[in-house]
Formats: structure tokens, sequence, C-alpha cells
């Protein structure tokens, strides 16, 4: 296939990259073209900055921008690629954003955290893909399983579900890990003293019930420990701290509270 991308962050990064493995990169557009050009350069494309430098000879445009930029995009788009699939890469972002302005649509996501420095294991990384065309959707799944082992055809409603669940996942989690290493660099102890920990909570995630797994002082409904816990935060003057940590060991208990 011979794609094109609007967007040079992190998702089209690595989407190009692996992409290039087996199809044809043929442009990377970003309103910076420095950006662009770097990852033109490591999949073998074109980078460009304007519109009227597309070359619509492609089967595929792929736009990979915050979900907030995709609306007014696909307004100056359709124009330019009458007879192209377009799709977009968001999980939040409706297909009718796109049908709307563009026959031939389609959703090409995937359920991934996603940085610069590491790479990405996209064989066991689930895509999920959605069409406004029978004819295209075949397409979209196709090109999903030349990536992964997991492919899914979920629509809009399912794929918004799944990203509301990775913020918590994915964005939330790690958000604590943070607020983890705060609280040990405050008495100068080694963060990876808690590897095994972190590592062993998520294995068990991924093979039990999360509810079932829950342990800890909240659980156990332990309420010297959590005020000793949160009278610790106060006096290191980390209120914010101190409130995630009340949010959170409420809703444990409310949590283990309910059948």
């Amino acid at each position: 296939m011979r794609i094109s991308f609007i967007g040079s962050g992190r998702v089209a990064h690595h989407f190009a990259k692996q992409l290039s493995k087996q199809h044809q990169i043929v442009q990377i557009y970003s309103r910076d073209l420095t950006h662009a050009q770097k990852l033109a350069e490591q999949c073998h494309a074109q980078a460009i900055q304007n519109y009227s430098q597309f070359d619509h000879n492609i089967d595929l445009l792929m736009i990979a921008i915050s979900d907030q930029a995709i609306a007014e995009v696909i307004v100056n788009m359709g124009r330019y690629f009458e007879n192209v699939l377009i799709v977009h890469t968001s999980g939040s972002t409706h297909l009718n954003v796109l049908s709307q302005q563009h026959a031939r649509s389609g959703v090409f996501y995937p359920l991934q955290t996603f940085s610069l420095e590491r790479d990405i294991d996209w064989s066991n990384t689930p895509l999920f893909v959605e069409a406004t065309q029978v004819d295209d959707l075949q397409i979209l799944v196709a090109l999903a399983n030349s990536l992964s082992n997991r492919v899914y055809t979920y629509d809009s409603a399912q794929r918004l579900s799944l990203h509301l669940a990775a913020v918590f996942a994915c964005n939330f989690s790690n958000y604590c890990y943070d607020m983890a290493k705060q609280v040990v660099d405050a008495e100068q102890v080694d963060f990876s003293l808690l590897y095994p920990l972190i590592l062993e909570t998520a294995n068990k995630a991924t093979l039990n019930n999360p509810k079932t797994m829950q342990t800890g002082p909240a659980m156990r409904g332990d309420q010297n420990i959590l005020n000793m816990h949160m009278k610790m935060l106060a006096e290191a003057g980390r209120g914010d701290l101190k409130q995630v940590y009340e949010i959170l060991s409420q809703g444990i208990q409310t949590r283990q509270s309910s059948q």
C-alpha cells in the first residue's frame, strides 16, 4: 500500500516506522517541517508542510494528531483526497467526525502507550478498526493483520470505553508510580526497590479479577495506618498527594464493600 501521514508525533512515528517495513510511506505532513523530516528520513518518505504538496496517488491517509485537531483537518483534507480512504488513529474520536466530511472514512486505533524512546511489540498490541464502507473495512482489517495478531472490529462507543479504561489502567497508574517516586525520593530511598512490587501487581491484574487482588490498608480497613500515612504527607507539605491518597483509599473501601 501507498500510505501518507498527517502528523509526526509519537503515534505517527511508531506506525510509519513499522508500516514502512511492508508498505511504502509516501509523505509525512507536519506544520513543523523539522519534525516531519526526522520521521520521513526513518521511513524513506518525503516531508512536507503544505497541503498543496500532497501526492494524491495513495491508498491510505492516516491522521495521527491530537484529538481536538482531527475535525479541522478532515474539513481541509477531504477535497484533496476525494477517493482515498482516510482514517484517524484516535481512541476517543467518533468515526462520524470523519464520515460527515468524507465518504471513505475509517478508524485505525492502537490500544498502546507510545514513547519515542521505546519500541512497540506490535504483534501483541490490540488494533481496533472501523469503517463506513464494507470494502474499506476489509482493507483495514488486512492492514491491521499485517501488524498485529490481535485485531478487532469495534464501533466508536466500544472504542471510547476502552480509551477511558486505558486512562485509568495506564495514565493514572503511571501517575501513581510518579507519586510513589516522589515519596521515596524525599527520603533518599531507591525507587527501584519498588520494581518487583509494581511488576507483580500488574501481572496479577492480567491474570485475575483486579478487585479480588486488592491488598493494602484501605482494603483491610486499617484506619490507624491510613491516618498515619495522611499525617506524614501533610507534615511533608504534600497536600496534593494526601488528597489523592484519601480519595483512592475511600474508593477502595467503597469498592470492596460492594458485591
